[in-house]
């Protein structure tokens, strides 16, 4: 469990984390919650395919895996290329259309750069 920073205005150890703000139950002192890449100004996050090669819009990869396509009996085959990716944020780091079954969502952990 992460431990908690103390209270700016009054370093009381008593604070506790509502949603994306520290409060301290003291003094009542409020500050949003930072995490240690925004404190640096770190960019966007880098997403990397299965091997460890890291991906960007526009890239073409190939899927490594059968996928099953949620709700259909579909299924994305391995070596399927899709072509022209789009990086997003999420669980579902990619979005793409994929030939013959059309527009979703993959995670980069089930490709890998062409």
């Amino acid at each position: 469990m992460p431990t908690m920073p103390p209270c700016p205005e009054c370093q009381s150890s008593y604070v506790y984390e509502d949603g994306d703000v520290f409060i301290c139950p003291e003094c009542s002192h409020e500050w949003p919650i930072t995490s240690p890449a925004e404190a640096a100004g770190a960019g966007p996050k880098t997403v990397r395919d299965a091997n460890g090669t890291e991906l960007h819009d526009g890239d073409t990869v190939s899927v490594i895996k059968d996928l099953k396509v949620k709700g259909s009996s579909s299924v994305v085959k391995v070596g399927t290329k899709v072509k022209g990716i789009k990086l997003v944020e999420g669980d579902h780091d990619i979005d793409c259309k994929i030939p013959g079954i059309g527009a979703m969502g993959l995670k980069s952990e089930f490709v890998k750069k062409v």
